[in-house]
This record gives C-alpha cells, sequence and structure tokens, in this order.
C-alpha cells in the first residue's frame, strides 16, 4: 500500500498515511480540524537489473559505430569454364 503525504492549509501539520489506492483522500486535519491537501512529490525510482537501461544492448563505446552485417555477396566472379562439347555420334 502506498504511503501519501498531506499538510493541513491551516496550521501547516504535516502527517503521512498509508493507504489503499481505493480509499478517499483526507480532508480534516487531526490536530485543528482544518483542510488537509496532499502534498506531491518528485518519486525516486531505482531500476535494478538488466534491460532497463538504453545503453545495455549498445557497445561499450559509443565513439566506435557498430558494424553493419554485410550483404551476402555472390561468389568470387569469375567467368564459367566453357561446357563440354557433345560429339554427336
Amino acid at each position: 500500500m502506498p504511503t501519501y503525504q498531506y499538510r493541513c492549509t491551516d496550521c501547516g501539520t504535516d502527517l503521512e498515511v498509508v493507504q489503499k489506492f481505493t480509499d478517499d483522500a483526507l480532508t480534516v486535519c487531526p490536530e485543528c480540524d482544518g483542510n488537509l491537501r496532499k502534498v506531491f512529490s518528485a518519486v525516486g525510482v531505482v531500476f535494478k537489473g538488466s534491460g532497463f537501461y538504453k545503453t545495455d544492448n549498445r557497445n561499450s563505446s559509443p565513439s566506435t559505430p557498430k558494424a553493419e552485417p554485410k550483404a551476402t555477396e555472390p561468389a568470387a566472379k569469375t567467368t564459367p569454364a566453357p561446357a563440354a562439347e557433345k560429339k554427336s555420334a
């Protein structure tokens, strides 16, 4: 369950409350019965493990361009040997 932070607009009291996603937001300050507002702040996210970073599947050196696979080239260009002539009997 997530922890939500609230601040009273009247007395300035800060509170953190563990609530379900489906629970209604708190609106009354427990200290002075004033109005509570949710406080939104930046969320710290830490990605651990492989597969999360843009550079995971890239070369280790960004200055070296990745070699592109060569297209299959035809066999060496040589002139075919002349076909053996058939003797007619």
